[in-house]
């Protein structure tokens, strides 16, 4: 009696145009479900990022207006991050083991 059902089912046009219908739009359209969340997934990251490299900036032009008003602090940042050195010093590196 089931088997009979599932057969009238799948011999009904309209049904296999449906199933087919929902596995097309789920693996193999371009808009289909699976493309549309790794899109949104990846359109988050990125809007995450975002947010990152705009406070990076922000940091960056706070940094340079503390520079242009305070020359022993530009000095001591271009010394440590950059290793800059006058030209009458030299740099001697130690290492830790």
């Amino acid at each position: 009696m089931i088997l009979d059902n599932f057969k009238k089912l799948f011999k009904n046009f309209y049904f296999l145009f449906f199933i087919l219908s929902i596995l097309w739009m789920t693996f193999i359209d371009t808009n289909g479900f699976y493309n549309r969340y790794r899109l949104s997934k990846k359109l988050s990251d990125l809007e995450s990022q975002k947010v990152f490299y705009t406070n990076e900036i922000e940091q960056i032009l706070m940094d340079k207006k503390s520079f242009d008003n305070n020359d022993e602090l530009l000095e001591k940042y271009a010394r440590e991050k950059y290793l800059m050195k006058k030209e009458s010093e030299d740099i001697f590196y130690i290492i830790e083991e």
